[in-house]
């Protein structure tokens, strides 16, 4: 005992001693500008820590958010009028895209998949630029944004008017990022080699043979048609109106003074990084809570067997009626209980083991002993939620980067994909059971877990480390590469490459030059004089 009160002692110590040596710093006055949805799930959480240590945030959002409410404890918001309600605009894309699924693989099908989708970018970036205008012909807003003196700017650069909104203010920025508005922003920060690196929505992981490598290449020319040809151009014209001397998107994200990454290397493959990103993967996760008591009554009745839970993402209001019968008869069979985040029409082969809701506390329930299963659709959140509380994941991925990031799991072993053009009875029965009674998956799921919880610091408290950090230094330039200042030409070499070709050409002829000229004089004086 006496050594126990000995340890514990030396422990208590040393936390005091990490609260007096730990950089300060003063509340601080930080300009958010969000994107809506699930995005503003993990930026709320972030938000959260930054009031609860005495920062004052200021929230810009669109008169027509879904998610972020203009009265919060939390933050004041500036709100200005978005000319289309951007839910319902989602609303419409979905589900033309997931009909245009169903319809099954093809290279037709593919065309007219990524055409939408294109389509879809272009108009959602014009409609948020459209926002950002009202800000910038407002000259008395943009006075008291001036006056307030904010810190900096924290954004989420799935959107860009944030961005170029800190670059006219001229502060600091702090990116809550993994998507850009022209697909992963590792790939516009870091040396991103084709060869190793997949590109997201190739569906391709880190190990490629030749004809991967072909495909990788492929769709990273998709990548930069959007970036260069469909939503820069959107951007570059409000940069040429409001920004001195112009300035385009990428170069503009490239000038972040610190990118907030949410990811880690247990979800995602290894790959060069830089300086100024940090890693935050799963800083939403916490450890669960006690259920609500019906629910928790719902979650102890089904015994040994255990519960299932199905989710498909903020984003979903409703799947496609035949797919969601045919779901609803595979668990009605099953000796599991199931809890199923539904809206829509209520699936006429419902069982009565299934308990259909609007809404459920996924984290909560993801770190209940019961569960067995996570039906998902592959967000962020919920697959790093997973990860945290290592249960394993049946993925019916539907759009944007969802398949990717199913795959990572599933290249681990930890989930399996089932594609939404080959859901059936038949299909979705034989993943369901395969997940659920084939021990690797568990094993898998949980030894990720045991990963990303084995670090000294939580993903949370870095994020907020590295915000007091800009704050506290104005910035973090030292963490920048120059790399974004130089054309292209010089940051891969071809100008040195050329010089240096050019000065092997030259002392090559020079050479040939001198021998042909001394064997031509040799020749010369060899050859008998003619009488």
């Amino acid at each position: 005992m006496g050594a126990m009160h000995c340890v514990c002692v030396i422990l208590a110590s040393f936390s005091v001693c990490l609260t007096f040596f730990t950089p300060q710093c003063e509340g601080g006055n930080i300009l958010v500008y969000p994107v809506d949805g699930s995005h503003w799930i993990n930026m709320k959480i972030l938000l959260e820590e930054l009031h609860a240590r005495g920062h004052n945030v200021t929230v810009i959002r669109a008169s027509t958010s879904w998610y972020i409410p203009e009265k919060s404890p939390l933050y004041t918001s500036i709100t200005y009028k978005m000319g289309e309600d951007v839910e319902h605009f989602f609303d419409e894309y979905l589900e033309k895209h997931m009909r245009m699924q169903r319809e099954g693989a093809s290279p037709l099908a593919f065309f007219r998949l990524t055409k939408a989708f294109l389509s879809m970018l272009s108009q959602g970036h014009a409609l948020w630029v459209d926002g950002i205008i009202q800000i910038f012909e407002n000259q008395n807003l943009l006075k008291s944004m001036i006056n307030s003196q904010y810190d900096l700017v924290l954004t989420d650069p799935g959107i860009g008017p944030g961005v170029v909104l800190a670059k006219y203010l001229k502060l600091p920025m702090v990116l809550n990022v993994r998507w850009i508005t022209s697909g992963e922003g590792h790939f516009v920060l870091a040396p991103s080699p084709l060869s190793y690196i997949p590109v997201p929505g190739s569906g391709l992981t880190d190990k490629m043979d030749f004809i991967q490598r072909v495909q990788n290449m492929l769709f990273h020319g998709i990548i930069l048609f959007q970036e260069k040809l469909m939503v820069g151009p959107i951007y570059d014209a409000l940069c040429d109106k409001y920004i001195e001397g112009g300035c385009d998107i990428v170069s503009l994200l490239q000038e972040a003074d610190i990118w907030l990454f949410r990811s880690d290397f247990v979800f995602d493959f290894p790959r060069p990084t830089m300086p100024n990103v940090v890693y935050i993967g799963g800083f939403q996760c916490k450890p669960a809570q006690p259920l609500p008591a019906d629910l928790e009554k719902f979650v102890q009745s089904a015994g040994k067997h255990g519960v299932i839970i199905m989710t498909l993402g903020t984003m979903i209001n409703a799947l496609l009626k035949e797919v969601a019968d045919e779901i609803a008869s595979v668990f009605a069979k099953m000796p599991q209980k199931v809890i199923w985040r539904h809206k829509g029409e209520r699936p006429s082969t419902l069982g009565n083991n299934t308990l259909i809701v609007d809404w459920m506390p996924q984290k909560d329930l993801l770190g209940h002993p019961q569960i067995k299963v996570f039906v998902a659709h592959g967000g962020t959140n919920g697959v790093q939620e997973a990860i945290y509380h290592g249960v394993p994941v049946l993925g019916i991925p539907l759009f944007f980067d969802q398949y990717d990031n199913l795959l990572r799991l599933q290249e681990r072993g930890a989930a399996k994909i089932i594609q939404l053009a080959d859901v059936n009875g038949h299909t979705f029965e034989e993943g369901i059971k395969e997940v659920l009674y084939k021990d690797s998956y568990r094993q898998n799921i949980q030894r990720l877990s045991r990963l990303h919880r084995d670090q000294p610091l939580t993903p949370m408290d870095r994020a907020i480390f590295w915000v007091e950090y800009v704050m506290r230094h104005k910035g973090a330039p030292h963490l920048r590469t120059e790399a974004y200042k130089m054309p292209w030409y010089s940051y891969y070499s071809l100008d040195v490459i050329i010089v240096l070709l050019t000065v092997v050409a030259v002392l090559f002829f020079s050479v040939f030059a001198i021998l042909r000229f001394l064997c031509c004089r040799r020749t010369r004086k060899a050859k008998p004089k003619q009488h």
